[in-house]
């Protein structure tokens, strides 16, 4: 595990090095965040990106999204996989928000977790992102990069990661910074092969560290 200034450091060199923290998925309105992503889950940001400007032009309200033919809705959704599952969790969502929720997207976990189709990363990331709250977004780049750093102490379980994040981050900076995980996670320290050289962060960082003294 890493000591407190070692965290500190990793926020400040990540910070440094990815000024703009922001989500990749490309949106207008609060609940096209939270279909985008929905569609998202084993797609890539990218392809949703692709998918989302044609979706949002032929549903481009909530209320038609609710009243739309879940089989009209995979059609625009087909290319980004598991597409009838996601169609119709999204028209059941839109539906709900409308029904229970006066059209808004809710603003607490209990009340996003409900929604149909959104787990905890999803409801994480609209309350970091759309409500500007203290959230820890769990996906695949936070989960291997926190290990690697040493962030966490081998876990894998989601809950368990994001429970470990809140008491270590500074609770105004951990949705930024799970961003900046995301950017890193693309840009240096890939699932694969990690480019330690190009690193900002591997003099804090634990698995670096660790590979270091078995080389030595």
């Amino acid at each position: 595990m890493r000591t407190p200034e070692q965290v500190t450091e990793i926020i400040e060199r990540l910070e440094a090095e990815y000024p703009l923290a922001a989500c990749s998925l490309e949106y207008q309105k609060d609940y096209e965040l939270l279909f985008s992503v929905r569609l998202a889950a084993q797609c890539t940001d990218e392809r949703v990106n692709q998918i989302t400007p044609a979706l949002f032009a032929r549903f481009p309200t909530l209320q038609s999204f609710a009243e739309a033919d879940v089989e009209d809705v995979e059609t625009y959704i087909h290319s980004c996989g598991f597409f009838r599952s996601k169609a119709r969790d999204i028209v059941k969502c839109a539906q709900v928000l409308l029904l229970e929720h006066g059209g808004r997207v809710p603003d607490t976990m209990e009340a996003l977790v409900a929604l149909p189709g959104v787990g905890r990363k999803t409801a994480n990331l609209v309350l970091g992102d759309v409500y500007h709250k203290p959230a820890v977004v769990v996906d695949t780049h936070c989960i291997r990069l926190s290990n690697r750093m040493g962030l966490v102490d081998g876990l894998k379980d989601p809950v368990k990661i994001e429970t470990a994040l809140r008491a270590i981050l500074p609770p105004e900076k951990s949705s930024d910074f799970c961003h900046r995980l995301v950017l890193h996670g693309r840009a240096v320290c890939d699932a694969r092969k990690p480019r330690c050289e190009a690193c900002c962060v591997r003099h804090v960082c634990q698995s670096f560290a660790g590979n270091a003294e078995a080389t030595a």
